[in-house]
Formats: structure tokens, sequence, C-alpha cells
């Protein structure tokens, strides 16, 4: 049997020493302890913030006033003398020495009034275009004018050019433009190409003076032989073909970079009434319409317009209240059962249906009210800015309401 050697004890002592030494040189020192839970990050569930648009960035840093003036269009004269203007529409101004001049140059009255009303946007028509040199100049300075101090808004520069009788520029001829009989010849082919190469044709021109939005197409069909106002401004009688042209001449203004807007919902070519003298009505059922008048409306896209005319549909609505304040038309159906989502405008709020039966203040609050979002040259536009002021202050009309439109139009604008 071998013999087991013993260890030394001293051997064993210096053993345990190494030992301990040497696990003591592998502890961490107190700088490199392991962090505790409250060292390690927090993970929270919270996604974070998302970017704001320019839009909306611009929207963060507006007062309520600004926003509120955002929402009108509005004639040169009514920023060369906002309250002139206002009496004049109305007929207050009897005297010849009071009636207001048409605006042909910007002058120091509208860049003070542009910088007290920062507006959405300026309407021409022929009485602003005398000839190709001015009308740039004039649409450069209302630009510069609006944009005067340093982080304004730029405005939307507009005219009806649809083609045929209402068009400002072509119809002028210094400016040497090329000119159609009327839509409805247009559409009389049958063939949409002829309808985009009208809309792009225009698109072009206007794009080159300057304007931004044509209130153009005529999106009506023409039902009704005994309507006085639309006619030939409509493509066509049929609802199908109206829809195709219509479509088409947007989508030419879009590819120049113009808006364009769809006019007039829910359809004035079946009355027999002329809405800019009188309440036009259309006695059309909802199914009526929605087989007929609506279809042209619905080629209208998202960065198109649509204009809401002044258009009873007691029918649908079961009284006689405008289509351009109905809640019904605007939210409801064209929002609602058409879709879009794209900006309101009225048709203009100085014309005989609207100052025969609505004050100025009233009818730019209802329409708002109604979901449109754009006001279109109201009769009295210090009346109908300083009402919608009040009803946002008041909260007849939220900020959020105000909100919503006043982002639409700087999305578009940006």
């Amino acid at each position: 049997m071998a013999r087991i050697r013993r260890i030394p004890a001293v051997l064993l002592a210096l053993f345990a020493l190494v030992l301990v030494f040497g696990i003591a040189a592998c502890a961490p020192a107190a700088d490199d302890a392991a962090p505790s839970d409250e060292d390690l990050p927090t993970v929270t569930d919270e996604p974070a913030e998302p970017e704001l648009s320019p839009a909306e960035q611009k929207l963060s840093t507006m007062t309520l006033e600004q926003k509120v003036a955002q929402l009108f269009i509005v004639t040169p004269e009514t920023l060369e003398d906002p309250a002139a203007a206002g009496a004049q529409a109305t007929g207050a101004a009897d005297d010849p020495s009071q009636e207001v001049q048409p605006v042909t140059s910007v002058d120091d009255d509208i860049r003070q009034n542009l910088q007290k009303y920062p507006v959405g946007g300026v309407i021409l028509f022929a009485q602003n275009i005398v000839d190709p040199s001015q009308t740039t100049t004039l649409t450069q300075e209302l630009q510069d004018a609006a944009q005067g101090v340093p982080g304004q808004i730029p405005l939307f520069i507009c005219v009806d050019e649809e083609g045929g009788i209402v068009c400002r520029l072509a119809n002028n001829e210094k400016f040497g433009l090329p000119t159609y009989e009327s839509a409805g010849a247009v559409g009389a082919s049958g063939n949409a190409e002829d309808a985009h190469a009208m809309g792009s044709t225009i698109g072009s021109y206007l794009k080159t003076y300057g304007f931004t939005v044509d209130f153009a197409p005529d999106a009506d069909v023409n039902t009704n032989p005994d309507n006085p106002v639309i006619g030939t401004r409509a493509f066509s009688s049929d609802p199908n073909v109206a829809a195709s042209m219509a479509g088409a001449f947007a989508q030419g203004l879009r590819e120049n970079g113009v808006i364009a807007t769809f006019k007039h919902f829910p359809g004035h070519g079946n009355t027999d009434q002329d809405s800019h003298s009188t309440l036009a009505t259309t006695n059309s059922t909802l199914d009526e319409l929605t087989a007929c008048e609506f279809l042209p409306f619905g080629q209208a896209t998202d960065e198109d317009w649509v204009m809401v005319g002044h258009i009873a549909a007691p029918q649908v609505t079961d009284d006689d209240t405008p289509a351009s304040m109905s809640p019904q038309l605007v939210t409801d159906i064209l929002r609602g059962q058409l879709g879009f989502d794209g900006i309101v405008v009225t048709d203009a709020l100085n014309m005989g249906a609207i100052v025969e039966n609505y004050g100025a203040g009233e009818c730019a609050v209802q329409a708002l009210q109604a979901g449109c979002d754009v006001l279109l040259m109201p009769v009295d536009f210090e009346k109908a800015y300083n009402a919608v002021l009040a009803a946002a202050q008041d909260g007849t009309l939220s900020e959020d309401r105000i909100d919503e439109s006043v982002l639409k139009i700087l999305e578009a604008k940006y």
C-alpha cells in the first residue's frame, strides 16, 4: 500500500494566501460595480412625438385673428378700402364719387390692409386685368404685399377662366391667347382628351401670369333647357360625359400647377333661376342627384376644390337653405357620401341669393358651420370677418373647427 505524503503546514498557509488575494484581484472595483436597477435606462411604451409638417408648424404660430383672415378670398377693391367695397356692394354708395374704382395695381392702402387682414386669397376680374405686363406685375405685387412681413403667408390668386364666355384673360384681345367657343362645344366631341388639352392650355397660361386657383371646371350637368345661367358653360347634358370631361379638364390644370375648382355643387344645371340674382332651387331627390348631378363632382380629387352654390334642394333637406349653408349637403353628402376631403369654397357671398336673405356676418358663420372652408367675396368683408372672429371667441365656432379649415388652406399653399 502506497504511502500518502502530508503537505507541510507552511505550504498550506501560503496557498491560502494566494487564493484570497487572487479572488480579491478578480473582484470589480467600486467604480466598476454592476449597475443597479436605478442606473438602467427606462423603457417606455410612449411613441416619439411626430414631426410637424410645415403647415402644422405655421398653424401653431398663428393668432386667432390671422386664422380667421385666411378663411376669406376677396377682391382687390376690398383690400383697397374694405368699408367702401362693402358699401358699394350693398348699394349704399349712391354718390358716384364714392364708387370703388377698379384696382389694377398695388398701392400703400392695399399693402397696409393685407397686413391688417392677411386674407387667404384675392380674386381678379376682367376689370383688374389690362394686359400681360400689368397682370404679371399685379399678381406679383399682391404676393409681395402679402409676404411683406417675414413669416407671412402667400396668397391664393384666383380667377374664373372656364373657356368660352367666362374667361377673364383669354377674352381680352391684348393677351392673344387661345379661345374656345364653350365647354359645351368641347364636350360635344365626347373625347375627354379634348377637355384635358383645354385644361392644360388654360392652366399653362394662368400659371405664367401668376394665378394659382382657377374657379373651373363647370361641373354642372346641363339638363334644364330653361336654365338662364349655365347652358353651354357645362360640358354636357349627359352626366357621364360631363363627369369625364370635368375630370380631364381638372387634370390639365393640376399638371400645370393650378388648383381646379369643381362648381356648382349640388348642381346648377337643373334649375331655372340664376343664383346671381335670387335663390336657385333644384327639385331633384337625393337619388336623382346621385345618379346625375353628383357624378362630375365625384371626379374631384382631394387636391382640387369644390365650390358649393347658393342652391336649395328641398327634396333633400326639407327646407330652402342654400347648399352653401347646409350641413346636410356639405358635411353629410359632399364629404360623407361622396368622400370629398379637399377644400370647399362657397360661391360668391355677395350674390343676390344670399344678400336678399342673410346678413354678411350671418352667412359667413353659417357657411363655416355647414362645413365650408373658404368664404368667397362677402358683401361686407369687415362685418363678415368680425362675425367669424366673434363666433370663434364665444364658442359658436370652436377654434378646432377654424384650425381644421386653416390647416387645409396652409397645406394647399405649402
